[in-house]
This record gives structure tokens, C-alpha cells and sequence, in this order.
């Protein structure tokens, strides 16, 4: 009998609140619903936002199954209380703000990709490079590894503001998958309980356009790894690579 596949493990990542993992935790789940994959979202957030949107999807729309991360079940071990159906091909983990650098080990330790939104504000960009820095330090993913992935949430092109946040991401030598901008369709996503790949409308192109290079990434994390198209360019080094190891793999293209 052949061995079953491990389903590939998308964690979104980003110890900053409201930088839009909800939102791209959802999106994503959807995303491979709509494809005809198996797919569980796992809620590590006591928030419950993920689930919240899974409550709110219609019965018609394809099958995700939600898994309550957050709460602690009596008599129940906890390997027990996060296992996913059986056949399940892509598990997306979204997990809660201020998400102490201690626990970064144990969260991503079998992550397939590990998806960092940052918006573009000097908080923000900050954040980031904290949380970041905790991963290449602390739950030591190492950059040739090649799972971590950056998305530009929220962005508005041509501000001075997402201007910043590509110089400050391309110092990182860490891929940016992709830039998403600041669109009305994600409000209707988390009223509807639908991804932007299953809800209807002509404007919504430009949105399901920017989305293409990071499911691409992803495609390629959860197979064989296919030649790299683009590097990205480091520039000056940032403050998240103080300490970290010197040699940086090649970079997966970035699109914007």
C-alpha cells in the first residue's frame, strides 16, 4: 500500500495585528476549494475570524472544514483535537497576533510555506522585520529552505508608503510573492463567506490577477520545486538580518 501524502501546510504568520491574515488565511482555503482540493482551515486565533467566515459560507459553495485551534477540550489530547479528515491536501493555518517568538518553533516546525502579510505603514514595516527575525532566530527556518513568502497587503501603488515597504521587503532577501491592494471585494469576501476566486464580477479581475504569483509559489512549494524564474536583488542589509546566517538562496520571482 502506498504511503499517504502529508497535506501541505500553509501557516500565515504575523506577530503585528490587522495586517490581513484572516483575510489571506480565508482566501487561500477558499482558493483550493474552489479547485476541487481537499481543504482544512485551522483557527489558532481565540479570536475565531476564520471560523466566523466559515459560518457565514454558503452551503452550496465547496467544502472547507474548520478546526477550532483555540480551544482547549477536556479529555481530549491535543493532536487529537487539530487532526484533519482523511484525504485532506492543504491545510491553511491562521494563526493569532502577538504570537510569543517562544511558540514560533512548535507553529511552523511542519509548515509547508509560511506567508508573512505586512502592510505598508512604518509600524507595520517594523513588525515585520521583528517577526521575521524571530523565524530565522528563534523557530530557525533557514533561508534555503525557501518557506517563508512575503505578501504586500493592502497596498495602494505609487504612494510613498508602498514605495517604503518594497525597499524595506527587498532588504530581507525573502521573496514577495505578491502584492495585494487595498480592494472593496475582500469586505464582500469576509461578509459572503466566499474567496475572490468564487465570487462573481468584472472588477474583481485586477484582484484575481495579483493573487496568481503566490498560489503559483505555493504550487511549487507543495511538489517538486521548479528552476527559479527571477531573483530579487538584495539591497542594504536590514535590522531582522543582524544575526542571521550569511548565504541566502535564490529567490522565487516577485511580480509588482
Amino acid at each position: 500500500m502506498d504511503p499517504v501524502a502529508a497535506p501541505q501546510r500553509v501557516v500565515v504568520l504575523n506577530t503585528k495585528g490587522g495586517s490581513g491574515k484572516t483575510t489571506i488565511a480565508t482566501n487561500l482555503a477558499a482558493y483550493y476549494a474552489s479547485a476541487g482540493r481537499r481543504v482544512a482551515l485551522l483557527d489558532l486565533d481565540p479570536q475565531g475570524s476564520s471560523l466566523r467566515w466559515l459560518k457565514q459560507r454558503p452551503a452550496e459553495a465547496p467544502g472547507i472544514h474548520g478546526i477550532a485551534g483555540y480551544e482547549k477540550r477536556m479529555n481530549v489530547t491535543r493532536s487529537f483535537a487539530l487532526r484533519c479528515p482523511p484525504g485532506t491536501e492543504h491545510v491553511i493555518v491562521d494563526t493569532p497576533a502577538a504570537l510569543p517568538a517562544t511558540q514560533m518553533p512548535e507553529t511552523v516546525r511542519d509548515a509547508s510555506a509560511i506567508v508573512v502579510p505586512v502592510l505598508p505603514s512604518d509600524i507595520d514595516i517594523h513588525a515585520a522585520s521583528r517577526c521575521i527575525a524571530d523565524l530565522l532566530l528563534v523557530a530557525k527556518v533557514h533561508r534555503s529552505e525557501r518557506r517563508i513568502v512575503i505578501v504586500a497587503n493592502r497596498s495602494r501603488r505609487y504612494t510613498k508608503a508602498f514605495q517604503s515597504l518594497m525597499l524595506f521587503l527587498q532588504s530581507l532577501r525573502i521573496p514577495v510573492a505578491a502584492v495585494l491592494r487595498d480592494s472593496q471585494a475582500y469586505i464582500r469576501s469576509a461578509e459572503t463567506g466566499l474567496g475572490l476566486h468564487e465570487m462573481k464580477g468584472a472588477l474583481l479581475q485586477e484582484d484575481l490577477d495579483s493573487w496568481k504569483p503566490l498560489v503559483e509559489w505555493l504550487e511549487r512549494r507543495s511538489g517538486p520545486m521548479l528552476p527559479e524564474v527571477a531573483d530579487i536583488t538584495p539591497a542594504a542589509p536590514a535590522a531582522a538580518d543582524a544575526a542571521t546566517e550569511p548565504a541566502a538562496a535564490p529567490a522565487v520571482s516577485r511580480l509588482y
